[in-house]
């Protein structure tokens, strides 16, 4: 396979003003293929705006969600993929025929949708219908899969990706400066944001409540699977609580090859080579697994327990 550059990016969205996300999607595009990138990938529901949708009614839901591939927003991403001569990848809800609601992410080139992948475990709105298939696709000639926010956390998700075979995994997020039982996490001031205070936000950004519990566990998705990650979240005000960004892309030995790191939106790129592929440790640990020995303790039934967000608090 070619060496492939790619980018991830950051930005402060708005509650429901598509208009303005997608704009801002459309300039940081435009950046990132100045900067040879043949893929920008942003974060979870980067085009309609998150946390906001905690407080939504079905009926508010689904007209907020739009029909995929025929959406407005698609038709958009379409016209930015062919105008900015780059794959844009971003997410949205989406609604089908029979009324059922889903948290979407799709990568788009000048012809259309590439992929639509539905998140595995949903749990901001109510009304979400959680997917039910994994998603792997072919970009110049690397294996692309998906996997949004939370989904990331179930480790059996991030496997069964790579043996399906993914090169590279995006990892749209929205996610850190919440409340959890983790030590040193919670909410971060939003006056600091609005008063920016720039020593203080970076901080908290990357203290405990952000970038610190991040590393705990990202390098590992990308160390243990031989992976390419991804990975997008958003910075500034999502709502009424506050993201720290930390947008990467890290290599398959965990390591971070670019980094967003500006307090506002930002986008960066990095070259992707498929030799770190082969020489990753993670590639000898999958040709070294014995399924035998687990796949009926992996494969068994359990009692599921669906994600509690703090947001529904």
């Amino acid at each position: 396979m070619d060496d492939i550059k790619v980018a991830t990016a950051q930005f402060e969205h708005k509650s429901a003003d598509k208009a303005y996300n997608l704009s801002v999607i459309d300039a940081l595009s435009h950046k990132a293929a100045k900067n040879g990138a043949k893929m920008v990938v942003f974060h979870e529901c980067s085009i309609t705006g998150y946390t906001f949708a905690r407080k939504l009614s079905r009926e508010q839901m689904l007209d907020l969600a739009e029909h995929i591939p025929e959406g407005p927003s698609i038709r958009k991403l379409t016209q930015i993929a062919s105008g900015r001569n780059i794959i844009v990848c971003a997410g949205l809800f989406e609604k089908d025929d029979a009324g059922n609601l889903y948290k979407a992410y799709v990568c788009v080139d000048h012809t259309g949708v590439l992929a639509n992948y539905r998140k595995l475990h949903p749990f901001i709105n109510p009304y979400l219908t959680p997917g039910d298939a994994y998603c792997v696709f072919d970009v110049h000639g690397w294996k692309i899969g998906i996997l949004i926010c939370y989904d990331n956390n179930i480790i059996e998700n991030v496997r069964a990706t790579k043996l399906l075979g993914a090169d590279i995994l995006l990892m749209p997020h929205v996610t850190m400066c919440t409340p959890s039982p983790r030590p040193g996490a919670g909410f971060v001031d939003p006056e600091l944001w609005y008063n920016k205070d720039k020593n203080k936000l970076q901080e908290e950004f990357n203290g405990l409540k952000g970038r610190q519990w991040l590393m705990k566990w990202l390098p590992a998705r990308a160390y243990d699977n031989a992976l390419y990650c991804i990975f997008s979240n958003p910075i500034g005000m999502d709502d009424d609580q506050l993201r720290n960004g930390c947008s990467m892309i890290l290599d398959p030995f965990g390591d971070v090859l670019a980094e967003c790191t500006e307090l506002g939106n930002d986008v960066v790129t990095a070259t992707l080579t498929g030799e770190k592929l082969q020489q990753a440790g993670g590639t000898r640990y999958l040709k070294a697994r014995r399924p035998s020995l687990y796949k009926d303790i992996i494969g068994a039934d359990h009692a599921s327990v669906q994600a509690v967000s703090w947001m529904s608090l």
